[in-house]
Formats: C-alpha cells, sequence, structure tokens
C-alpha cells in the first residue's frame, strides 16, 4: 500500500511528540530557540493575533504567548499537539488555540493574522510553495511572516537531502537561502532582514531522536566517517570533534512583510 508523505510525517512525528519539547533529546528544536524570539522582538506586540503553522507541540507559540494577544498553533500530527497543549495548560497559558490542520490548506479566512510563523517546516512538507502561499493568504497587509529553518548552503557538495531521508523518511528538501526569497517574493511579501547560522552537532543524538533503524542508522555513520577519510561528499559537512563524528546544519531566519 502506498504511504503518502502527510503519512509519513504523522508517522515520524507521533514517534518524537514526547520528546519534542525536551533539551536533552532534541537540541535542534530548543537550543536556538531564545534567538528566534529574539529575532521575532521587532514583530512582538500585545495586539498581535499569531498563527504558529506546522507548530508540532507549539514550542514558538508558548515562548511567545505572553507577549501577544493570541496565538493559533496548527499541526498536522494529533501527538504533537496533545502534547504542546499538555505543556501549555502546565504553564497556565490560556491564549493559545490548538487547532489540528493541514499547513498547505490553512482552514482559516484570508487576512485573519498580524503575525504569521513556521519553523523547521519547508524542509518536511511535499510543497513547502503551498505553505508560504497559505502564510501570506492568512497575514494582514503589513503582517510580519517569519520563516525558521533548515537550509542548504549555496555550493555545498553530495547530496544532504538523501542522508537526512535515510534518518527520517518523512525528510522533505532543503532549501536555498535564495529559493525560500523567492517562494516569499512571489506570495507578494517582501523580505526584509535574515539571520542565518551554522551549528556543528553530534550525529549519534540526532540518529537516536527520531530512531532510526539501526541498518541505515549504521550506513550514515559510515558514509560520514569515509568522506572524512577522503570519500564522496555527502553533504553533511562531517567532523570529528574530541574524537566524536558531528556535521553541520545551516539554520535560516527570514523575517517578510506580507502586502
Amino acid at each position: 500500500m502506498t504511504v503518502t508523505h502527510d503519512e509519513k510525517v504523522v508517522r515520524e512525528f507521533s514517534k518524537q511528540a514526547a520528546g519534542f519539547a525536551d533539551p536533552a533529546r532534541n537540541s535542534a528544536f530548543t537550543r536556538h530557540l531564545d534567538r528566534l524570539v529574539h529575532f521575532m522582538e521587532p514583530e512582538l506586540d500585545l495586539e498581535d493575533i499569531v498563527l504558529e503553522v506546522a507548530a508540532g507541540t507549539a514550542l514558538v507559540s508558548r515562548a511567545i504567548a505572553r507577549r501577544v494577544r493570541h496565538v493559533t498553533a496548527l499541526d498536522l500530527t494529533p501527538a504533537m499537539l496533545a502534547e504542546g497543549k499538555r505543556d501549555a495548560d502546565h504553564a497556565a497559558l490560556m491564549n493559545i488555540t490548538f487547532a489540528h490542520g493541514d499547513a498547505t490548506a490553512l482552514p482559516f479566512l484570508d487576512r485573519s493574522f498580524t503575525l504569521v510563523v513556521t519553523r523547521f517546516s519547508l524542509h518536511q512538507v511535499a510543497d513547502p510553495e503551498a505553505v508560504v502561499r497559505e502564510m501570506c493568504r492568512v497575514g494582514r497587509p503589513g503582517a510580519a511572516l517569519i520563516i525558521a529553518d533548515l537550509v542548504r548552503p549555496d555550493g555545498v557538495p553530495g547530496d544532504p537531502d538523501r542522508i537526512e531521508r535515510l534518518r527520517d523518511p518523512s525528510h522533505g528538501t532543503a532549501l536555498t537561502e535564495s529559493r525560500i526569497a523567492e517562494i516569499v517574493t512571489a506570495c507578494g511579501a517582501d523580505v526584509k532582514r535574515s539571520d542565518r547560522f551554522d551549528w556543528v552537532r553530534p550525529l549519534d543524538p540526532w540518529l537516536e531522536f527520531s530512531e532510526t533503524p539501526d541498518d541505515a542508522a549504521a550506513r550514515i555513520r559510515r558514509e560520514l566517517a569515509d568522506e572524512l577519510a577522503g570519500g564522496p561528499p555527502t553533504g553533511m559537512r562531517p567532523s570529528e570533534v574530541d574524537g566524536v563524528l558531528h556535521f553541520t546544519h545551516t539554520y535560516l531566519f527570514q523575517q517578510a512583510i506580507v502586502g
């Protein structure tokens, strides 16, 4: 039976839901959250009506909830939403609504939000252009559009998406910074500023969090080690830090204004 990309996303992220907000297990989503909130700071207002698209457990929504009037956190994976709502209730955050839905067909009227944000979603979805179009559609004129994502640096040899899919079959395609800007501009938004940075991270915790099967994990380790020894490039930019195999991710924060 054919499995759709959305079904792969729900399957993989249901496995990850319980540890999604745990810094010890999911450093990718927790480590740079403060940096993203700082990047968003000029856009945050106590009158804002915010939408977080592909919110997961609503880490961003929960981080900014007390800075805005209301946040809606939308995601495709019910287990993620349930985990996020438990954490929001525990923190007494009463101005977050959790909504189940598809990022490529948002269940909201045009011009409904003053700030729209998505984090680590464009590289995961089958149709990133549709996600950005929908984000622009539901943003009011002058609304801030914030995209935070894993990106592929220009000129890096190898195919990092192949390794990413070995680790997590729901991975789609990591876009370049310029491609994301093109997609945002095409929907009528104007890119104003960005923040791009590298993170050298250990390989094993990354594989363990996604519960990558042993054979696939071994293959990834072998290919990265081979590259370090002079073998073919993987696109993952491996390195050895204190005898431990690491790789490099590049992250982008991009802010635009909806026209």
